[in-house]
This record gives structure tokens, C-alpha cells and sequence, in this order.
């Protein structure tokens, strides 16, 4: 996989952007979030569930919670409300951006389309955005609950090019996660990815760095 640093838009039509992770640093208050959902039931998050977990939706995250906590499918209801209230808690303390993040996608604004795609919940993506500040800078906010299947399946991303008009070949998009990359990929974008967290497996997207900045032609 290419470590070269690309410059954009360069030739790219629309540039579509994951959140969690990626322009915010709000992966962590995921991490905090569910943490205190199993420790408060008495059982705990591992290393690898944390990491697996990365990207994931939210379904995909409440099935392992059950298989931890030794609970029936009925119980998933009551998990995911349980954690997206502790998340949305999480973000009232403050959601900011990542290095590089906001001179990236200001810089790109009124150039080329941009988009949101994110496997977390709109009223929470909606949320996040307004607090940092960016939420003006988007043409199109795609979230898992508005697609049939989210990340690592490639809805969000072609609905998010759908909602720009422009090609998924023609656009290219940035990733922190596994499963965001395999779902842009599936797509059909070009994939540079920023992984917040080292251990996470990213070498299937076309470039990988290690932060936004220095990205802006």
C-alpha cells in the first residue's frame, strides 16, 4: 500500500470523510461509553473486543455486548438505548477536532462536494458536528440508520456519493477503522486512511498516513 502523501482534491470530484476517529476525536468517548455500559453490569471491555470493535455498527458492537454480558437477543434494545445515551453524554463534554482535521475540510470547502459517511447514529453525528463547528462545511451527512446495511457493507458510502453526484471512482475517501476502509473500498473510492489507533488494520486502503495535515493542494 502506498505511504506517499497524496494532495486534494487533486483529481477527485468529492471528498467523503468517516467522523469518529477521523476529523474528531470522539473515538475515545465511544471507548468510555462502553466501558462504563460493562463494567456497570459487571464485565469489561478487552484490548482486542475494543479494537475489533472500531468502525463497527452499532448492531455489529450490542451483538458482542450480549455475548460478554451472556444475555438473550431481546436485551439488544435496551443495550443500544443504554449506550447511545452514554455516548451522547460522552459528547456533551466536548467532541474536538483532530490535528489537521478542520484546515482540511475548510480548505476543501466550496471546491469540491463533501460528505459525511459514519456508522454512528444521525442525531449523534449531528450533534458532534455542531459542536465542533463543521457541520456547515458538509453537502451530504449520510449515517448508518438511514442505509439497510452499514460499514464494513458499502452503503453508506454509495449513498453518499449518490447524494453529491459524483462517481464513487471519482471520489475518494478517509478512513480511521477496518471496516470503514473495506466499505469505501467495496464502493468503488479510493481509500486514504488515518489511523488514530496503530494496532488497527488498515492496509487495504490506498494510502495510509498518520494525520490529515499536510493533505491540502
Amino acid at each position: 500500500m502506498p505511504t506517499d502523501r497524496p494532495v486534494l482534491p487533486g483529481v477527485f470530484r468529492a471528498v467523503v470523510f468517516d467522523m469518529d476517529g477521523l476529523l474528531l476525536d470522539t473515538e475515545r468517548l465511544w471507548h468510555v461509553a462502553e466501558r462504563r455500559l460493562l463494567d456497570d453490569r459487571g464485565s469489561s471491555l478487552r484490548e482486542e473486543d475494543r479494537l475489533a470493535l472500531i468502525g463497527r455498527s452499532l448492531e455489529e458492537a450490542t451483538d458482542r455486548y450480549l455475548e460478554l454480558l451472556d444475555l438473550p437477543p431481546s436485551e439488544a434494545p435496551v443495550l443500544r438505548a443504554e449506550l447511545l445515551e452514554r455516548v451522547r453524554e460522552e459528547y456533551e463534554r466536548g467532541t474536538p477536532p483532530l490535528p489537521g482535521a478542520v484546515e482540511l475540510v475548510r480548505g476543501l470547502q466550496g471546491r469540491v462536494p463533501l460528505a459525511i459517511a459514519s456508522n454512528t447514529a444521525r442525531p449523534l453525528v449531528l450533534m458532534a458536528l455542531e459542536a465542533s463547528g463543521l457541520i456547515d462545511a458538509f453537502d451530504a451527512i449520510v449515517t448508518a440508520d438511514q442505509v439497510e446495511r452499514g460499514k464494513p457493507d458499502p452503503d453508506v458510502y454509495l449513498r453518499a456519493c449518490e447524494l453529491l453526484g459524483v462517481p464513487p471512482g471519482q471520489a475518494i475517501a478517509l478512513e480511521d477503522s477496518a471496516a470503514g476502509v473495506i466499505s469505501a473500498k467495496a464502493a468503488g473510492l479510493t481509500v486514504i486512511a488515518v489511523p488514530q489507533f496503530a494496532e488497527v488494520d488498515v492496509s487495504a486502503a490506498d494510502h495510509v498516513l498518520e494525520t490529515l495535515e499536510g493533505l491540502l493542494g
